[in-house]
């Protein structure tokens, strides 16, 4: 029987992750390949022309599971009765401003597109937040869309999560699917800790650790993790625009993982609402290697967690907390 259309919104779809997002979207990528979608499409007025130039292209595409494209300038009817919104628009930091300024811009965007989705959105609506600062603007998403469930509201960890598998199957000369749980803990920034202490690599002798595998500790330690946090700037520096197609696709894999589940024995990482697992202060946004399983996350308890690890993860939890006062102080 055919599955009734899944309504999936996207802020921020004229620019570039947005337009590298939407036709993944409408190919099944991030749904599966049986279920159709309504695309909801939002941008700001300067880029209204732009958007409408999108939605011509995504009718072009003649999409079998895209059944309707709504592109409009107006959040009410963009967030109207969406299962999944994906919040790609945000405002981003230019040169000479000052981190308080760009919160400051970020914290009034997502305060009325979260009253927005409160009102408008279905009352199962799935959350990611892609744009930065992620795991603030998640915050104050949550803070101003009382109904929706804390566990409905997430960020984007996944591209980390992703960069660092890349990292282990450049490095190992093995194929990306035959490494898995790495985690990246904390906030999507230069200070996440790409952790690599539980992470195995398929081989023809069975599984083993990353680290027996690399057997280079001093790498494992300091120039991967860097290369994992500071990723984002060296595209940046390389294509002089900040990654697109790589964003889109992990949110992809995030909203598929989520809503489908994770394989068994597989975690990922993903920005959710901290329980106070692993010692993190409750009401951070912080990612955590969870499983997924009929649409709902839980965070992977009980993992080993060694002093290099410790420092790490509250370095970052640390960071997230200060940036939760900046941006409830932007409130005031």
């Amino acid at each position: 029987m055919a599955k009734n259309p899944v309504r999936v919104l996207v802020t921020g779809a004229a620019g570039q992750i947005g337009y590298a997002l939407v036709p993944m979207i409408a190919r099944g990528a991030m749904l599966g390949p049986d279920q159709p979608v309504i695309l909801h499409m939002l941008d700001i007025e300067p880029a209204a022309e732009a958007l409408n130039g999108v939605k011509m292209e995504l009718i072009d595409a003649a999409f079998p599971l895209l059944k309707g494209v709504v592109a409009t300038t107006d959040v009410a009817e963009a967030c109207k009765d969406v299962n999944i919104a994906v919040m790609v628009g945000g405002f981003p930091r230019k040169e000479g401003m000052e981190r308080k300024d760009v919160m400051s811009k970020n914290v009034s965007i997502y305060k009325a597109q979260a009253s927005a989705l409160e009102k408008h959105a279905a009352p199962d609506c799935k959350v990611l937040v892609v744009a930065n600062p992620a795991n603030t603007n998640a915050l104050i998403l949550k803070e101003f869309a009382p109904s929706i469930p804390e566990k409905n509201i997430t960020c984007l960890t996944r591209l980390d999560h992703n960069r660092a598998l890349g990292q282990i199957s450049e490095r190992l000369n093995v194929h990306v699917s035959d490494v898995k749980n790495v985690i990246i803990w904390g906030n999507h920034s230069s200070t996440q800790y790409p952790d690599v202490n539980h992470a195995t690599v398929t081989t023809s002798s069975g599984e083993k650790s990353v680290r027996e595998i690399v057997i280079d500790d001093n790498w494992l330690n300091s120039e991967f993790i860097t290369t994992v946090q500071q990723r984002g700037a060296a595209i940046i520096k390389a294509r002089k625009l900040s990654s697109a197609l790589s964003a889109a696709s992990s949110a992809c894999d995030h909203i598929r993982n989520w809503v489908l589940g994770t394989p068994k024995g597989t975690w990922v990482s993903m920005g959710v609402y901290s329980d106070g697992s692993y010692g993190i202060q409750e009401g951070l946004i912080y990612s955590f290697p969870v499983t997924c399983e009929k649409g709902e996350w839980s965070i992977v308890q009980g993992l080993k967690i060694d002093e290099f690890s410790r420092a790490k993860m509250d370095a970052t939890a640390k960071e997230l907390a200060e940036e939760k006062s900046l941006a409830y102080s932007c409130l005031n």
